[in-house]
This record gives structure tokens, C-alpha cells and sequence, in this order.
């Protein structure tokens, strides 16, 4: 009778290759041998549409329109028909993108629109409506939005929009409204920036008033350091002269005295190489007196 027997090493190898690892596996693995794929959900969109696309879109609506008020807002009132709150971001956006075009009679019909719907009452939106009815010529409309913001909020006022009222009376040439504004200012106790005493001085020097002048540039004198924000930190810089006029005043003064002194040098090299030549022919001249020569008389 046959018997077949099986030595050690071969059973110890069957059962290595048998043995089964308990450590859970991290990937699912199919019947393909491979992990398992993973698709896209069907109920999710694939083209998302964001804020920027958005007010791209708006700002193509609202260009090829008239001036018309009702055209208009019927326009940006189907744009937010399925939107479920208002989207605001998308509105300022485009209230942006306007403003780099320089399209200020746009930028007034659509803050108006947005005011009127009851959104975004900020100081922001007040103060690129002010800036877009000065651009736009219509400064009965920006005084009359002045006198209201001013009188809402008398204490709060921010020092911008002192600084374009007074820009804009001082480009008309209203110059009793502009020291009107300068006069809130210091009653308010909103200390001006170098611009608005620029302005004002240059006012006071075209009427003849010195004295004022004078008193407006010892109350406020230049700031020598400013804030500005680096990526969103407040960094403390020198300050940069407000006025090119005496930006340019200083920089002639410098390279006048710097030719002063260069000509006072030259002087000084030329009378120095004078003297050294004097003295060298001297001495050449008593050099020679002093040498005897055989057979000379």
C-alpha cells in the first residue's frame, strides 16, 4: 500500500500562504481588484456660478439700457426675481466694476435701486453715491444727500466725506460753502489731513487773507509719519508731502545749493592751484640764481 508523506518545510510554507491578515483594510476594493470609483453626485451642478460671474453678468445687463428709471429698474429687479435674499456682494461688485469704468450714471441708478429696496444703508454705499454725483455734475443732488447724511449722523460723521466735500466746493470754486465744512470740522473736533490744509491754505493765499494762513499752518503743521495697511497690518511710514508745489520748491532749493557749493569748490581748487604754481615758479627762480656756473662772470 502506497502512503504519501509530507515533509515540515513544505507544510509550514502552505500555511503561510493561507494565513490571512487581520488588519482592517482603509480601501475599498471591488471585483476588478482596484478602488472603487467615485462619481459626482446627480443632484449637484457642476457649473457653480459665483459672486464675480454674477455681477459680470448684472453689469452687461445694465450697460446696453437707457436712462430711463423704470427701464432700469425693472431690469435689476428681474435679475434678483429667483434669488432668495438679496445678494448684496454681488451688487457691490458690480458697483465696483463700475467705478473703474467711470459709468457714474449707472453707479447713481443702481445705489438708488439698492437703497430703495432697503439694502446696503452703509456708509460705503453713501459715500460712492456722493462720489458719483460729483463726478457726474449734479451737486445740488450731492449737497442734499450731504445735509441728510450730515444731520443723521452729526457725531459719527467719518473725515472722508468732509475731505470730499471740501475738494469738490474748492474744484467749483465755492469757496463760503468750503469754509463753512472746514468750520464744522474743527467745531466737531475732526482734525483735517494734509490735503484739506492744502486746500484751504491755497484758498486763504488766492483771497489775500496771511494772517489766516499763517494761523492754519502753526494749528496744523505736515505729519511726519502716517498709518498705512500691509497686508492687513497697520505699518507706521514716513509721510509724504501733501503739497508738489513745495515738494517741488524744496527739491530747486537743494540743487541750488548744491551748485552754490560746487561753484564755492571749484573757486577754492583753482585759487589753491594758482598759489602752488606761484610758489613753484619762485622756487624754480631762486634755484637757479643760486647755482654758479664756471667761467661765468
Amino acid at each position: 500500500m502506497l502512503t504519501l508523506k509530507y515533509t515540515s518545510s513544505i507544510l509550514t510554507r502552505r500555511l503561510d500562504s493561507v494565513l490571512i491578515s487581520n488588519k482592517p483594510s482603509s480601501v475599498a476594493v471591488c471585483a476588478a481588484k482596484g478602488p472603487r470609483p467615485r462619481y459626482p453626485r446627480v443632484w449637484k451642478s457642476k457649473n457653480r456660478i459665483g459672486t464675480i460671474s454674477k455681477s459680470k453678468k448684472l453689469v452687461d445687463c445694465i450697460k446696453g439700457l437707457s436712462n430711463v428709471k423704470e427701464e432700469v429698474y425693472g431690469t435689476l429687479d428681474a435679475f434678483i426675481a429667483w434669488e432668495l435674499e438679496f445678494p448684496l456682494i454681488t451688487v457691490k461688485k458690480a458697483l465696483k466694476t463700475l467705478e473703474e469704468e467711470k459709468e457714474w450714471k449707472r453707479i447713481i441708478q443702481v445705489t438708488k435701486w439698492m437703497l430703495n429696496k432697503g439694502q446696503g444703508r452703509t456708509m460705503g454705499s453713501y459715500f460712492t453715491l456722493l462720489n458719483a454725483l460729483a463726478q457726474d455734475g449734479r451737486i445740488e443732488e450731492a449737497e442734499e444727500l450731504w445735509t441728510q447724511i450730515f444731520s443723521e449722523n452729526l457725531e459719527s460723521m467719518p473725515r472722508v466725506f468732509f475731505v470730499k466735500m471740501i475738494s469738490i466746493y474748492y474744484n467749483k470754486g465755492m469757496y463760503d460753502k468750503m469754509f463753512e465744512v472746514f468750520a464744522d470740522m474743527e467745531e466737531l473736533g475732526v482734525r483735517p489731513n494734509d490735503s484739506i490744509v492744502v486746500m484751504v491754505g491755497d484758498v486763504f493765499m488766492k483771497l489775500g487773507m496771511l494772517d489766516k494762513y499763517e494761523k492754519l499752518k502753526n494749528k496744523y503743521p505736515p505729519a511726519k509719519w502716517e498709518y498705512r495697511y500691509y497686508k492687513g497690518k497697520r505699518c507706521k511710514v514716513l509721510a509724504k508731502q501733501a503739497s508738489s508745489f513745495e515738494e517741488t520748491e524744496k527739491h530747486m532749493d537743494g540743487l541750488i545749493e548744491e551748485q552754490e557749493l560746487l561753484s564755492e569748490l571749484d573757486e577754492e581748487v583753482n585759487t589753491d592751484l594758482d598759489t602752488a604754481a606761484d610758489e613753484a615758479s619762485a622756487d624754480i627762480r631762486s634755484f637757479h640764481s643760486s647755482i654758479f656756473i664756471p667761467g661765468s662772470k
